[in-house]
């Protein structure tokens, strides 16, 4: 089974990469866009015996930084 991680910044932490990226944006002439937050996508391929909470437990202890940072655990059908 393939499991996707989402993670983010809190709100309020601040985010260097996606004010870089909202520059950039700005710089190439794309207007309208207000804010960026950048984050990243882990996927995971697991068996079909790993729990929710076996996932949680891997996001809390090493895929996300649990000071600055929320994750999103979902699990893609085949």
């Amino acid at each position: 089974m393939k499991v996707r991680v989402s993670v983010s910044l809190k709100n309020g932490v601040l985010d260097p990469q996606g004010r870089a990226i909202h520059h950039s944006l700005e710089g190439l002439g794309f207007a309208g866009v207000k804010d960026v937050r950048a984050g990243r996508l882990i996927e995971l391929e697991v068996d079909d015996s790993v729990t929710d909470e076996a996932l949680d437990e891997m996001c809390r202890k090493l895929l996300a930084n649990m000071v600055i940072e929320n994750y999103r655990i979902e699990r893609v059908a085949a």
